[in-house]
């Protein structure tokens, strides 16, 4: 099945939105002794108790890379909770680029539509293997250049996304963005973290659960945040000023470090964030490591790694060769293929880690009440709704969805739900686009579903959960619309990277989210630092106001769109357990 031609247009604006793989590490090989001489002025060095980390300098921004914050997590350590290291690792070269995690493909199918369209005319990092490696637990860090211990900088700490099957330190470059600090006289220091994603992160099971060994990728987060707080003075920053920030998988391991341990954010008698940011992601309500679904998925992984007549699985799994045990890991179905973000892994429950599902941890005000900024794009759902092309009526739905996501529903939940959603084509996302963008029967109509469901409704609930136990404590959130016209897809999902991480051309989305970013990170508040130049922004406590980012400017908008659905989620999120 071929999509409409328009839809090219709309593919290459996710190429240009998603951040580019990451480069290929090496010395940079000069014509003679002055390039070689040059290349060694350009560096930065910090001293740390064990290391020397030593980094690449230009006129503005100083760059440190993959600088090892726990043991690699090989042999007997694969599928362990992080390692801290506990040895003098010497002169870090921190010059060249992070060496991603393994990873996986975003799509496992190779009748998806989407790649079928594209063939050789665009390269899509998201639906691309990067080449990884286990040894691969790092933080990178950027910061003005200049910088010095005791100048005490606030600290932004980036988690990036992937579904939990990719991402990579290596494809995020911050330098604008610190850039941009130094402009606005609040400069700050960016620092992102690499944990491990798809089976070798998030594999669930009983096995992983009796072994202690549940939500590693979690763990590797927060062992970045420790050593963030430990080692972050050296580089200039404030160990008391982080705000944890991130953007799909990467925004819902925000919450997750939120609910961490039960909302137990201390470390060494400090916080480890004072404030949080998420883009396109908070809660997911999640059924416990041992599930059904996620039994099935290590079983089904024990199968293809033909482990399955050992006598302990699991240090089968552990023992495997590298290329075998990824193999095995990869087997599951991405994002971009039928089964969307019914997603084999994620952060799931495990009485310890993750005491309980996310949402009833924050209803119970079990986690780490900080101020925040959450938001999402208008159309979340459009990408995620390309690939289910049998799916147009409400009985394909409801049998999608009980099939794949929430397998707790009975049917009479799922078609309450599904009924919130009118079968009108104007109704659906690409929101605001009249009978436009129907690229097949039924497809607005579940991308709507999908991005409420995952994304944009869930949000709401999440603020409304919040509010009610901390209404202390401030909250402000957003929906983003500058990508209106693209078509079939709408402002999609991730299009918001390149906006905020890119350096083109000046423009009013960029510059105003940064600015409000940035005086968000230095003072907690996105209208304080610089002030007068964008609109103030409310609270979302004061009358339910969302910042509507547009194009060429922005205004207020009410937060209470298709309200009938998010108070049906609102008064059956038990029945909706992925």
């Amino acid at each position: 099945m071929k999509l409409p031609s328009l839809l090219l247009p709309a593919l290459t604006g996710i190429a240009s939105a998603i951040p580019a793989a990451e480069p290929v590490a090496g010395p940079v090989v000069g014509p003679g002794t002055d390039k070689i001489l040059q290349d060694r002025a350009d560096q930065a060095t910090v001293s740390l108790p064990h290391a020397t980390v030593v980094g690449k300098a230009t006129d503005s921004v100083e760059t440190f890379s993959g600088i090892p914050y726990a043991e690699p997590p090989l042999g007997p350590l694969r599928l362990k909770p992080p390692k801290r290291l506990s040895r003098n690792l010497g002169r870090v070269d921190g010059t060249g680029s992070a060496p991603s995690c393994p990873q996986m493909h975003l799509t496992t199918e190779n009748d998806n539509i989407l790649l079928d369209l594209i063939g050789d005319a665009l390269t899509l990092p998201f639906a691309q293997a990067i080449n990884g490696q286990e040894d691969c637990l790092t933080v990178s860090i950027q910061r003005p250049a200049g910088t010095k211990e005791g100048d005490d900088l606030p600290v932004l700490f980036w988690i990036y996304g992937g579904a939990f099957l990719t991402g990579s330190t290596g494809a995020y470059d911050a330098s604008a963005i610190v850039k941009a600090g130094v402009d606005m006289g609040q400069p700050l220091i960016f620092v992102a973290v690499n944990y491990r994603v798809g089976g070798f992160g998030f594999m669930p099971g009983k096995e992983m659960l009796r072994d202690g060994s549940s939500n590693i990728g979690l763990l590797d987060q927060r062992m970045g945040l420790e050593w963030t707080s430990d080692y972050i003075r050296a580089f200039g920053g404030d160990p008391d000023k982080v705000t944890i920030w991130g953007e799909s998988a990467g925004a819902i391991s925000v919450l997750d470090q939120m609910v961490l341990y039960g909302g137990n954010s201390t470390y060494h008698d400090k916080k480890l964030f004072r404030g949080a940011i998420m883009n396109s992601g908070s809660v997911v309500p999640a059924d416990p490591m041992d599930c059904p679904k996620g039994q099935e998925v290590y079983n089904g992984i024990v199968e293809v790694a033909g482990c399955t007549g050992a006598t302990d699985t699991l240090e089968c799994l552990r023992a495997l060769e590298y290329t075998d045990f990824l193999r095995a890991a990869n087997s599951v179905p991405g994002t971009l293929s039928y089964h969307s973000v019914a997603l084999s892994y994620l952060p799931r429950p495990d009485g310890v880690v993750l005491p309980d599902s996310p949402d009833r941890l924050v209803a119970e005000s079990r986690y780490a009440a900080v101020p925040m900024i959450i938001g999402d794009q208008e159309d979340e759902g459009t990408l995620f709704a390309l690939t289910q092309t049998n799916i147009s009526t409400t009985d394909d739905i409801v049998s999608y969805l009980g099939s794949l996501f929430f397998r707790g529903a009975s049917v009479e939940d799922l078609e309450g739900l599904v009924g919130t959603y009118p079968e009108a084509v104007s109704a659906g996302s690409p929101f605001r686009t009249g009978p436009l963008n129907e690229v097949r029967p039924g497809f607005k109509r579940l991308a709507a579903l999908l991005g409420d469901v995952v994304f944009t409704l869930t949000r709401r609930l999440f603020l409304e959960m919040a509010e009610a136990v901390n209404p202390e404590v401030p909250a402000w959130s957003y929906l983003a619309s500058y990508a209106y016209l693209t078509p079939v897809l709408g402002t999609y999902h991730a299009s918001d990277i390149a906006r905020i991480f890119g350096g083109g051309l000046p423009n009013y989305a960029t510059e105003s989210i940064r600015t409000y970013y940035i005086n968000f990170v230095t003072n907690l508040d996105p209208n304080r630092g610089v002030e007068g130049k964008y609109p103030s922004w409310p609270k979302w406590s004061q009358g339910k106001k969302l910042m509507w980012f547009l194009r060429n400017g922005s205004d207020l908008l009410d937060d209470d769109f298709r309200s009938e659905s998010s108070e049906f989620m609102k008064e059956t999120v038990d029945k909706f357990y992925i």
